[in-house]
């Protein structure tokens, strides 16, 4: 399988585990999960053909570990737009967790801090080399602080997904530390 095959099954699968089943006629259960074959059939259906084995070898190499296997279930593991309850117990956090953005994002970020959009929770990356992988898909990345400690004592409650990432509903501006020059 190559790469550019790798990266398009992974984006299709992203888009219709995280953001739009309903567009090719899948459902996902509460916990976000669906049958394995029942998405390959109703990708096919739609015209985007893979088979089980390119789906687990995106699953096994996907360096994010995006997605999660169980059995004959298949789920993303976070980041999702539809509502799901990913079942994560709270966590509590390391000192510092980092989020990767650009630098035309900041001023709103001063203002408002860090939101989830159109997610349902904010994603925070456990090191600084994660959250600036994060912030290069949009451009010159900008790596943010959060005190993830203070934020926790203060009775924000952080979860952690499988593959890492740690979630939060919002981050106010004054838990952010901004590098210098920004």
């Amino acid at each position: 399988m190559d790469d550019r095959r790798i990266v398009k099954v992974s984006k299709y699968l992203s888009k219709h585990l995280r953001h739009q089943p309903e567009r090719i006629g899948l459902t996902l259960d509460e916990a976000g999960w669906t049958e394995i074959g029942a998405l390959i059939a109703a990708a096919a259906a739609h015209g985007f053909r893979f088979t089980r084995e390119e789906l687990d070898h995106v699953v096994a190499t996907n360096d994010k570990r995006r997605f999660a296997v169980e059995g004959t279930r298949i789920r993303a593991s976070q980041g999702h737009s539809v509502d799901v309850d990913l079942g994560l117990p709270e966590a509590a956090p390391p000192p510092y967790l980092y989020h990767g953005t650009v630098a035309r994002n900041l001023d709103t970020i001063r203002a408002d801090g860090l939101r989830p959009m159109n997610r349902h929770d904010v994603h925070l990356s456990p090191d600084r080399e994660t959250a600036t992988r994060v912030g290069a898909r949009r451009g010159r990345p900008v790596v943010l602080s959060v005190d993830s400690a203070a934020m926790h004592r203060d009775g924000h409650v952080f979860h952690v997904s499988a593959n890492g990432v740690w979630l939060t509903r919002a981050v106010p501006p004054s838990y952010l530390r901004f590098p210098a020059g920004h």
